[in-house]
């Protein structure tokens, strides 16, 4: 049991499995872009661990960046979108893979999708640790995707509970 501010939470992933499931990740991400050079777009803060466990198996020729939005408030998706630190690097014609920490109501990820397909990728793909299917509120496509759960509140690995325990070894779950 762990306790970060006022929330309890039980292991759910620890970190073995974890790692092992985004070095495969990274593995399939270097045999589809083969001779392609990606640009990793990394959704901060929470895809900072996962970006950065990924990238040790990405052995392909990539660039990295990083984007912040923010659709969160505690424990709940709000549903707004707020761009907090945008995209520098040109991605016309580039292949793009976003990194995300989660995909649940998918609402942040398709406005970050629609905003970069406006500036005409070759190619975009999202890459996410965690994919909560049953909780998305509009479709979406997530080719690369961690581990699939169920619609709970999780901590750790980079995700966090009002900016609190992002650096949790593995992913918790928000106890019953």
């Amino acid at each position: 049991m762990l306790t970060v501010k006022d929330k309890k939470f039980v292991p759910f992933i620890e970190k073995q499995p974890l790692e092992e499931r985004i070095a495969q990740l990274g593995r399939e991400i270097n045999e589809d872009y083969r001779d392609k050079n990606p640009l990793f777009v990394v959704v901060l803060n929470g895809a900072f661990m996962f970006a950065a466990e990924l990238m040790k198996s990405v052995t392909i020729p990539c660039e990295i960046t990083f984007v912040r939005v923010s659709s969160y408030s505690k424990t709940q998706s709000t549903g707004e979108v707020t761009e907090v630190l945008g995209l520098k690097e040109p991605i016309r014609d580039r292949h793009v893979i976003i990194v995300e920490d989660i995909v649940d109501t998918g609402l942040t990820m398709n406005k970050l999708l629609f905003q970069l397909s406006a500036q005409r990728p070759e190619s975009i793909q999202v890459a996410t640790m965690l994919f909560k299917p049953k909780a998305l509120k509009t479709p979406l496509s997530v080719k690369y995707a961690a581990f699939e759960i169920e619609n709970r509140f999780v901590l750790g690995y980079g995700l966090d509970y009002e900016g609190y325990g992002r650096n949790v070894d593995g992913v918790y779950v928000l106890a019953p």
